[in-house]
C-alpha cells in the first residue's frame, strides 16, 4: 500500500477501501527511505485543478463564480435516464462494474440536464469562491476533479482485479424519481462489456404494471405507502411495518424457484465473506505489528479467534449469500437477518436491574438532541403494504392509499422565508424505522442506543449509487466506552457466528431451538448447549430470551481463551516539565495538590504501580522502593543516549510506598522552584519513559508548558503572529517531525498510551506534538496562556480536569472492530488509535470521554435485504484486571429512494462526520480546500433533494425539514476556530480545536461547533427539571445573532469549553444585586469568573443552571462573566454564527450564496 494509504489508516483520511472481513493489509511499520509518517504526505495535485484567479472582494472572500469542472465518479453524469423505454435493438444503460467506482445518475427531473454552470451576477456582499477541489484524487491520468468531497466511495482497491466470475445478485431497483419510475430496470453489466440487449426475463411488467396507472406524486416526489408498483421480483418489501401483524408459520411445499448464487472462483472478492474457518483461518490479519517479537500479540485473537470457539459445533457448509437448503429449510417471509418462523423471534425485553437514580441525569437541550432516546412515533414513509401494490388494488383502494400525510421529516422549508429555525427544544434524532419489538430494542432507555452509536443516515440506500445521488456521507459516529450502567454476563460460553465472528445480538434471527442465522453475514449457526439456560429467568429451553439477545449493549467477562497473558495492572507514570517557564506558570502546585487528594481514586486493585520522571535540560527519575526513608532523586545527563539508571525501584506498588509516593508529591513544588534551567528535553524524557512502561504498558501522563528545544524531537517556532489573520491557506498544520509519530507507533506497540498537558502561554507546535496521543490512543489537554494567578479561570479548569481525568473509569489493552452486514465496508476512521489491521483499532488506553468516527461504502447491492446490521466490539482489561467485551449493535433499515434517505438524514451526525473529514482535508490538502468542500457539501445535498425528491419546483432555497439546520451547521463550521479565516487565531489554538473534533463524542463537539444561547436574567420554575431535590431552570435555545441581545438583559452562551455571561448595559439591577452580589452595572468585576454564593431564589436557579450545563460533559467549561466593554466581548460576539463579520458571511448571505450555485 501506498504512504498515503498508511496515513490514511492512522488519521489523516484517505487510502485504500476497507473489506467487511479479514483482508490482507500490506501495511508496514518500518519507516521507508524518504517516507515520512507525518500527516505532511500531500497528494498529487492535477494541474488542470488550478484555480482560476478571481478579483478581491471585501475580506478574505474572493469574488468569483461556483465554476465545478467536469467531476470525476462517483458523480461523473453520464447520458440521463429517461422514463421511456429503449428503442428496440438498442441496449439499455447498465450500472456499472461493483469492482470499479460507481458512477453517478443525474437527478431526473422535469428540466433538461442542466449545463455547466454560468459565472454568476455580481452581488453584494459577494460570495466565497468554491474550488474545485475532490476528495479523493484519481488514480488514472490527470483529469479535472470534482467540486466537494467523494465522501461515499472508496479509493479503488488495490491489488488483483476483483472477480467478476459471481453472478449478480438480482436486477436493480430503480431509484430515480418515483415520476420516472416506469424506466426499465437496468440490466446486469458483464465483465466484458455492456449487454446488448436485455435480459430475456425482462418482461412488459416490469416498465408498465397491469392495473390502474401511476398514482400521482406529492411535492416531494414521495409515494405514500401501497403506491409503488409491483417489483419485478416479487421479494419481500425492503422496510417494515411497525404495526403489522406478526408473521405466520413458513410456508409449506416446495420452496419457490430461486436461482442460487454459487460461490465465486479466482480471487476472492475483497468483501465476500470468507468460507468457513480452518483452524485459525477466521483470525484477522496483524501486519507487521509493532509488538516485540518476544511478546506475543494477544488483542486480535482475544477478540477473534479464541480457540476453542464456545459452542458452536459442526457447522452447515456456508454459500455466501445463502443458507444451504437443507440448513435453512424452506424460505421464510421476512427479513434474511430475521426469520421469523415456528420460532418467536423477539419475546418480551430483558429487563435490566434498575439505574441508580442519579445514573443518567437529564441533559441540556443543546447537548440532548445528540444523546437522547428516540421518542418520536416510526414515520410512515417507510411502510410499503407486504399485500399487493396499487396494481393489484382497485382504482378505489389505491387512491386511498395515497390519502395519508407526507412525513414531518419531508415536509418543505423554504430557508429563505423562515427565520426561525432554531426550535425552542432539542431536534430529536431521526428514529428508523423498524417493528416495535426492534425498535424498542435499538432504544432502550436504561442504554439509548443514540447516545454511543449514531448513523449519519438512519435509512441506509440500497446502492451505492443511490447514495452518490443522494450527495449525503454515510458513516458511523460512536461513543464506544461511556459510562452507562449495562447488563454484564458471566458466562463460559460467548456464542459468536463461526464465519464472521459477530457476537449474538438481538437482531439475529432463530430459526428454532437449535439454530441461530447470522444478522452481518447470514450463516446458520448452531445454538450452543450452555447458551440454553437463561440464567436471569433460570430457565431452560429460551435462548431467545437470555440477556445477549435482548440487549443492543451489553457487556461479556471473557473467558480466559481471550487472553494469551495474564491480564495488565494498572501502571501511571507521570513526566513532568520542571523548567524554568513550567516553575513560573505554578502548575505544579495544582498537579501535586490534586494527586494527593485522588490519590486513593485512581481506579486499580492491589496491583497498581505508579512512577515519576521530570526534566528540564536533564532527566530526572525518582526511586520510591519499599524502604527508603525518603524518595531518591536520580539524574541522567546523558540524554542522546538514555537509559533507566535503576530499572526496577522507579515503577512501585502504589499501596506499599504510598507514603514514599506522598513525601515526593508534597516536596517536588519546593524542588525546583530556584531552577534557572530554560530548556527542554521533552523527547528523551519520552524515551525513558517508553523504555521503562514496555514490560507492563500502561498510562503516561506528560505536562508540558513550552516548545521542546533540546535532543531528540527538538522542534522550532513555525509560527508567524503577523500571518494569523491575512493568510489565505494556513501553514504548518502538519507535524515538523516524524518522531513523536514512530515513538507512539512503538508505544500502540507496547500497550502504551500517552496523554498530553499542554500548559502554555507561548507557541509549543500542538501539530507536532500531538502526534504523541493521537496515534497511541491518547488524550491532549490544552491550556493556552496558562498562569496560576493571572488567569485563575484557567487554574480552576485546569483542577476540574485533571481530577476527572485521575478518578475515571480506564480500559488498558483494548482492541476494537467495527463489523457491518455483508455489502457494507469501511473505508476510513476519525479518531486517536492506531489501526493494526484493516478494520482493527488498537487502543493501548480506552476512556469514557473518546470519540470515533468511520466514513463507509455501500460495495454490494443490498436490494435483498430489508435491514442493515453494525456491530461495535471492544475488547479490553478494566483497572480490576477483568478482561471485559463491551458489545454494541445497531440495525438499520433498506431503503430504495431518494425522498426515504433524505426523510431518514441526521443532520447532526452528517455535520460531526464532515468536521471529521474537514480536519483531514486541511492536513492533506489546504484549509480552503476544506473550507469549500464543506460549503459545497450541503450546496449538493441540497441540490440534489431540489431536483430528484421535489416534483413540483418552487422559488426559494428548498430543504427538507430533517436538513433545514444544515446550511446553518456548515456556517458554523466555517467559522469554527479550527476552519475560519480573516481572525487572528493562534496556531496551536487552531490545531487544539482540530483535535477536539477528531476525537470528541458527536454530543460534546456539537456545542463547539454551534454554541447555546440563553437568557438568564429572568429565569423561572416554569417546565424546569427536579434532579436529586434540585430545580432546573429550562430556558429557551436563542438564535445566535446580535439581534436577540438584549442591553436590558443578561445571556449566557454555551460553547462547550468556555462559557460567557453577557451582561447588559442597563441589565435589571435586581439581577446584579440577587445573582452578582453588586449594586450597579459599573460594579461588575472586570475578570470576574465564578458566581458568588447568594442565598437568594435568583442566584439559586442561575447557579443551579450553570452547574447542570457542567455536568453534563467530562471536562469542565470555565465561566467568563463579561460586560460591553470586557476584552473577551471579541470572542463572544465571533461565536454569534448567524452575523456578519469582515471575512464571514452572514448566516441570510450563506443561504443566497448556497441558493446561487444550486440554481445555476
Amino acid at each position: 500500500m501506498s504512504t498515503a494509504g498508511f496515513n490514511s489508516q492512522n488519521g489523516t483520511g484517505t487510502g485504500q477501501a476497507y473489506a467487511n472481513g479479514p483482508s490482507q493489509n500490506p501495511v508496514a511499520l518500518q519507516q521507508l527511505p524518504g517516507v515520512n509518517y507525518g500527516m505532511s504526505h500531500q497528494p498529487t495535485y492535477n494541474p488542470m485543478q488550478a484555480k482560476a484567479p478571481v478579483p478581491p472582494g471585501p475580506g478574505l472572500y474572493p469574488v468569483g463564480p461556483y465554476q465545478p469542472v467536469p467531476p470525476v465518479s462517483p458523480y461523473q453524469p453520464g447520458p440521463p435516464l429517461s422514463s421511456y423505454q429503449a428503442p428496440p435493438g438498442q441496449p439499455l444503460l447498465t450500472r456499472p462494474q461493483m469492482a470499479g467506482p460507481p458512477s453517478h445518475t443525474p437527478p431526473q427531473s422535469a428540466s433538461p440536464s442542466p449545463g455547466p454552470r454560468l459565472p454568476p451576477a455580481q452581488a453584494t456582499p459577494p460570495p466565497p469562491a468554491v474550488s474545485s477541489s475532490s476528495y479523493y484524487q484519481s488514480p488514472q491520468q490527470p483529469q479535472p476533479m470534482a467540486p466537494t468531497w467523494q465522501y461515499n466511495t472508496a479509493p479503488p482497491p488495490m491489488g488483483p482485479p476483483t472477480s467478476m466470475n459471481t453472478p449478480p445478485r438480482g436486477l436493480p431497483a430503480n431509484h430515480v424519481n418515483p415520476a420516472a419510475s416506469s424506466t426499465a430496470p437496468l440490466p446486469p453489466m458483464s465483465s466484458a462489456s455492456y449487454n446488448s440487449a436485455p435480459p430475456a426475463s425482462l418482461s412488459h411488467s416490469a416498465t408498465q404494471p397491469p392495473g390502474p396507472r401511476m398514482p400521482p406524486t406529492s411535492l416531494h416526489g414521495y409515494i405514500q405507502p401501497g403506491a409503488a408498483p409491483q417489483p419485478m421480483n416479487p421479494m419481500v418489501p425492503n422496510t417494515y411495518q411497525p404495526n403489522r401483524a406478526p408473521y405466520g408459520p413458513p410456508p409449506t411445499g416446495p420452496p419457490p424457484t430461486m436461482k442460487p448464487t454459487s460461490p465465486p472462483t479466482g480471487p476472492p472478492m475483497a468483501n465476500a465473506t470468507p468460507p468457513p474457518p480452518k483452524a485459525d483461518a477466521q483470525c484477522g490479519w496483524v501486519v507487521n505489528s509493532p509488538l516485540s517479537p518476544t511478546e506475543p500479540d494477544c488483542q486480535e485473537e482475544d477478540i477473534e479467534c479464541p480457540e476453542p470457539v464456545a459452542g458452536n459445533g459442526p457447522q452447515a457448509p456456508n454459500s455466501y449469500n445463502h443458507v444451504d437448503n437443507k440448513m435453512a429449510g424452506p424460505p421464510q417471509p421476512g427479513p434474511p437477518g430475521r426469520h421469523l418462523g415456528h420460532y418467536p423471534s423477539l419475546p418480551p425485553g430483558y429487563q435490566n436491574p434498575p439505574a441508580p437514580h442519579n445514573a443518567t441525569p437529564p441533559m441540556h437541550p443543546a447537548m440532548q438532541a445528540a444523546t437522547q432516546p428516540y421518542t418520536q412515533a416510526p414515520q410512515p414513509y417507510q411502510q410499503p403494504p407486504v399485500g399487493p401494490g396499487p396494481a393489484q388494488l382497485s382504482p378505489s383502494l389505491a387512491a386511498m392509499s395515497l390519502q395519508s400525510s407526507t412525513p414531518e421529516a419531508l415536509r418543505v422549508v423554504n430557508l429563505l422565508q423562515e427565520r426561525n429555525l432554531l426550535p425552542p427544544s432539542p431536534i430529536p434524532a431521526p428514529t428508523p424505522c423498524l417493528p416495535q419489538d426492534l425498535q424498542k430494542i435499538n432504544c432502550n432507555p436504561d442504554v439509548c442506543l443514540s447516545r454511543v452509536f449514531r448513523s449519519t443516515l438512519t435509512s441506509i440506500p440500497q446502492t451505492q449509487s443511490l447514495l452518490n445521488k443522494a450527495k449525503l456521507p454515510l458513516g458511523l459516529l460512536l461513543h464506544p466506552f461511556k459510562d452507562l450502567s449495562l447488563p454484564v454476563v458471566t458466562s463460559s460460553t460467548i456464542v459468536r457466528c463461526r464465519s464472521c465472528r459477530t457476537y449474538i445480538n438481538p437482531f439475529v434471527s432463530f430459526l428454532d431451538q437449535r439454530r441461530w442465522k447470522c444478522n452481518l453475514c447470514y450463516r446458520v449457526n448452531d445454538v450452543p448447549e450452555e447458551f440454553m439456560y437463561n440464567p436471569v429467568s433460570r430457565s431452560y429451553g429460551e435462548p431467545h430470551k437470555r440477556p445477549e439477545v435482548q440487549n443492543a449493549t451489553i457487556e461479556f467477562i471473557a473467558p480466559s481463551e481471550y487472553m494469551l497473558r495474564p491480564p495488565q495492572p494498572a501502571v501511571y507514570l507521570f513526566i513532568l516539565d520542571v523548567s524554568h517557564n513550567a516553575v513560573e506558570t505554578g502548575y505544579l502546585n495544582v498537579f501535586c495538590q490534586s494527586l494527593l487528594d485522588n490519590i486513593n481514586a485512581l481506579p486499580g486493585d492491589s496491583r497498581t504501580k505508579v512512577g515519576f520522571i521530570t526534566f528540564d535540560s536533564t532527566i530526572h527519575f525518582y526511586n520510591l522502593q519499599e524502604g527508603l526513608s525518603q524518595p531518591q532523586m536520580l539524574i541522567v545527563s546523558d540524554i542522546e543516549d538514555i537509559f533507566l539508571p535503576t530499572p526496577d525501584s522507579l515503577l512501585v506498588n502504589l499501596n506499599e510506598c504510598k507514603e514514599l509516593v506522598q513525601d515526593l508529591l508534597k516536596s517536588l513544588p519546593t524542588l525546583f522552584e530556584k531552577t534557572m534551567e530554560t530548556q527542554s528535553a521533552l523527547g528523551s524524557a519520552l524515551q525513558a519513559a517508553f523504555k521503562l512502561l514496555s514490560p507492563t504498558g500502561g498510562r503516561m501522563s506528560v505536562f508540558q508548558t513550552q516548545l521542546p528545544n533540546l535532543g531528540v524531537g527538538a522542534l522550532q517556532s513555525r509560527e508567524d503572529p503577523n500571518q494569523r489573520a491575512s493568510a489565505k491557506d494556513i501553514q504548518y498544520l502538519s507535524p515538523a517531525t516524524d518522531f513523536y509519530k514512530k515513538l507512539a507507533l512503538d508505544c500502540s506497540g507496547q500497550q502504551v498510551a500517552v496523554d498530553l498537558f499542554l500548559l502554555s502561554s507561548q507557541y509549543c507546535d500542538l501539530a507536532s506534538l500531538g502526534c504523541i496521543s493521537r496515534y497511541s490512543a491518547g488524550s491532549v489537554y490544552y491550556y493556552p496562556s496558562y498562569h496560576h494567578q493571572h488567569n485563575p479561570a484557567q487554574v480552576e479548569c485546569f483542577q476540574k480536569d485533571l481530577k476527572r481525568y485521575l478518578t475515571r473509569k480506564i480500559g488498558f489493552e483494548a482492541v476494537m472492530r467495527i463489523r457491518c452486514t455483508k455489502g457494507l465496508s469501511i473505508h476510513t476512521f476519525h479518531g486517536n488509535f492506531f489501526v493494526r489491521s484493516t478494520d482493527l483499532l488498537s487502543l493501548p488506553n480506552v476512556n469514557p470521554d473518546a470519540g470515533f468516527a468511520v466514513q463507509m461504502s455501500i460495495e454490494e447491492n443490498l436490494d435483498d435485504m430489508q435491514t442493515v446490521s453494525f456491530q461495535a466490539a471492544l475488547l479490553y482489561t478494566s483497572s480490576k484486571g477483568e478482561r471485559r467485551i463491551r458489545v454494541h449493535t445497531l440495525c438499520l433499515p433498506v431503503v430504495n429512494s431518494l425522498s426515504d434517505i433524505f426523510a431518514g438524514a441526521d443532520v447532526q451526525a452528517i455535520t460531526g462526520l464532515l468536521a471529521c473529514m474537514a480536519v483531514d482535508r486541511s492536513v492533506t490538502a489546504s484549509l480552503s480546500d476544506a473550507r469549500d468542500a464543506m460549503t459545497n457539501a450541503s450546496i449538493d445535498s441540497l441540490s440534489s433533494y431540489r431536483q430528484s425528491v421535489l416534483t413540483i419546483q418552487q422559488p426559494g432555497l428548498l430543504a427538507p425539514a430533517c436538513l433545514r439546520l444544515f446550511p446553518l451547521f456548515i456556517l458554523a463550521l466555517l467559522k469554527q476556530k479550527a476552519f475560519r479565516t480573516g481572525t487572528s487565531t493562534r496556531l496551536d489554538d487552531r490545531v487544539f480545536a482540530m483535535c477536539q473534533l477528531k476525537y470528541q463524542p458527536l454530543a460534546y463537539s456539537l456545542l463547539m461547533i454551534h454554541p447555546a444561547l440563553y437568557r438568564i436574567d429572568d429565569l423561572t420554575d416554569e417546565g424546569a427539571l427536579n434532579i436529586n431535590e434540585r430545580t432546573i431552570p429550562q430556558p429557551r435555545l436563542l438564535q445566535l445573532s446580535v439581534e436577540k441581545l438584549s442591553r436590558e438583559a443578561a445571556f449566557l452562551m454555551d460553547a462547550g469549553t468556555v462559557m460567557y455571561l453577557w451582561i447588559g448595559r442597563n441589565c435589571n439591577p435586581t439581577f446584579l444585586s440577587q445573582v452578582l452580589g453588586v449594586p450597579s452595572y459599573a460594579a461588575v468585576p472586570d475578570n470576574l469568573y465564578l458566581l458568588p454564593e447568594l442565598d437568594t431564589a435568583e442566584s439559586q436557579r442561575t447557579r443551579a443552571f450553570i452547574g447542570w450545563l457542567r455536568d453534563q460533559r467530562p471536562f469542565f467549561p470555565s465561566l467568563h462573566i463579561i460586560r460591553d466593554e470586557s476584552q473577551r466581548k471579541a470572542s463572544f460576539l465571533q461565536n454569534m454564527i448567524e452575523d456578519r463579520t469582515e471575512s464571514a458571511l452572514s448566516y441570510y448571505e450563506f443561504l443566497l450564496h448556497v441558493q446561487q450555485q444550486i440554481s445555476k
